[in-house]
């Protein structure tokens, strides 16, 4: 087992390796940009060392920064979390050739899976049923004009490395595609250092439902059953649960069996994520991608199979053997995954920025909070606005749902607008109660994301300067009184009860 291990990542996630690393024993070597400085995920580690730079570029996809910190401080291995070089088949290498071992799927699996036109040869091989695609965009050639002809709009491009909704944009219309394949190319350059997009035909109406796997440097792969994830705003998902309310028996077995299959074909080790588009009339599914990390959601699969996702990621890397058995693996109750962002869902889902002035968490039965800062902590406009993720566990749907709406409704953040109070009109309502809701939910429900559903969210965020500097606005700004706020006065009994974002 490691001794020393590096997290090449920031935020909540190297918070939540941190974790693990530390009840297994291993020191922590945190990295931070100048921004980060003193971030939760710094502070707590045994050791951090600065990358000097405030963009990710500058700082975390820089390999060679990366690897001399690891040099310097004698890490033995590196945890590269979600996003940035996780699923960069290069990084892995330089690691290998430093004498580091990486933390995830060898480059040649990340290349045969991460790589996602790649990932669809290898699952139609496989007998896995995949979405219609075109090879790699180079303008609109003949070939890309052929393949829009045969399946019509709309269409999907996608970025053929990395994840997280990162270029990806759909296109209804033929003079939209033009625009959509540069815009997608520069965004996925400048997340993932690698501009290649392709065309893939939208499904509408489907539902994103994926498998978590398991496979270990010894040949054995296991399933870690289905998550749904098809509450979503620019292909970035918003809200997961497990089990997914669509999913029945015979339809999980076979997307099980087709996500085992899948890797073992390309010889797939550690964790990943096989992500699947589901017709609920059918109980068809077709293979989308597989993202070859940790996924940002993986909390629920472990509070409903009580797991730890990252310490198998760590136990794995280390050489140790799957002690899980397949017929094994049974959930017990339901989990649900909000995620906490800086951004105003009120106003296009604008990133927003500035200084926690206030951050209380709730806490209770059933609740985990995974956290990537804390009260004073500046929010910046250098990196993705996920602050946390807040998850629930019941016995039941119904329960895990209401114990996130009242952990929703008493989530205190003032300095910022987030979209906790967005979240909380999203699981209440009646079709996502239902379990009636798609990857089109939120386009449809555009009663969550009017303007005027904002107004209390406005109006507290309106408030904070002058319940930071000990009164409160006038009557009309949202404000029951104006004078200094009591040690014993809550701010939300001042300002009228709002709902604050």
């Amino acid at each position: 087992m490691f001794s020393k291990v590096l997290i090449a990542n920031r935020g909540e996630i190297a918070v939540r390796v941190q974790q693990t690393l530390q009840g297994m024993g291993i020191s922590t070597v945190a990295v931070y940009s100048d921004t980060d400085r003193a971030a939760p995920h710094a502070a707590m580690a045994g050791e951090a060392y600065s990358l000097d730079g405030l963009t990710a570029a500058e700082t975390y996809l820089d390999q060679e920064k990366l690897l001399a910190v690891a040099r310097q401080s004698g890490a033995e291995a590196v945890h590269p979390g979600y996003g940035f070089l996780s699923e960069n088949p290069e990084f892995a290498r330089a690691c290998q050739r430093k004498g580091v071992v990486f933390i995830g799927p060898g480059p040649a699996g990340m290349e045969a899976l991460g790589d996602k036109l790649r990932a669809k040869a290898t699952a139609g091989a496989a007998g896995v049923p995949v979405v219609p695609s075109s090879g790699v965009c180079h303008g609109l050639d003949n070939a890309l004009e052929e393949f829009v002809a045969a399946q019509g709009y709309p269409l999907l491009v996608k970025a053929v490395a990395g994840g997280g909704g990162r270029g990806m944009r759909v296109v209804n219309a033929p003079e939209e595609l033009g625009p959509s394949l540069e815009t997608a190319s520069r965004e996925a350059a400048a997340s993932f250092g690698d501009g290649r997009v392709f065309l893939e035909k939208f499904v509408v109406n489907g539902r994103h439902v994926e498998i978590q796997i398991l496979a270990d440097q010894h040949g054995k792969t296991v399933h870690l059953l289905e998550r749904e994830c098809s509450v979503q705003r620019r292909h970035q998902k918003l809200v997961e649960e497990t089990p997914s309310p669509a999913v029945d028996p015979e339809p999980r077995e076979r997307m099980g069996q087709a996500a085992v299959r899948l890797a073992e074909a390309a010889g797939y080790s550690n964790a990943g994520t096989v992500e699947f588009l589901l017709d609920p009339e059918t109980g068809r599914f077709y293979f989308l991608e597989v993202n070859t990390r940790l996924q940002v959601e993986h909390p629920i699969t472990e509070a409903v199979l009580g797991l730890d996702l990252v310490e198998w990621q760590v136990r794995i890397a280390a050489g140790e053997r799957l002690t899980l058995s397949q017929g094994g693996i049974r959930a017990t109750g339901h989990a649900i995954e909000c995620r906490i962002c800086a951004e105003d869902p009120h106003n296009g889902f604008a990133p927003a920025v500035g200084r926690l002035a206030l951050w209380e968490p709730p806490s209770g039965p059933g609740l985990r909070l995974d956290s990537g800062v804390a009260q004073g902590t500046e929010v910046s406009s250098y990196f993705d606005s996920l602050l946390a993720k807040l998850i629930a566990w019941g016995p039941d749907r119904e329960t895990s749902l209401r114990r996130m709406a009242a952990a929703l409704a008493r989530f205190q953040v003032l300095g910022v607008v987030t979209n906790a109070a967005f979240l909380r009109d999203v699981i209440t309502h009646p079709k996502f109660r239902a379990g009636d809701y798609d990857t089109r939910f939120l386009e449809r429900e555009t009663g969550l994301t009017r303007p005027e559903a904002g107004e209390d969210v406005l109006r507290g965020a309106e408030a904070v300067a002058g319940w930071a500097a000990g009164s409160v606005p006038e009557k009309g700004a949202g404000a029951a009184s104006r004078g200094p706020i009591q040690a014993d006065s809550s701010p939300w009994g001042a300002l009228g009860g709002q709902r604050f974002p």
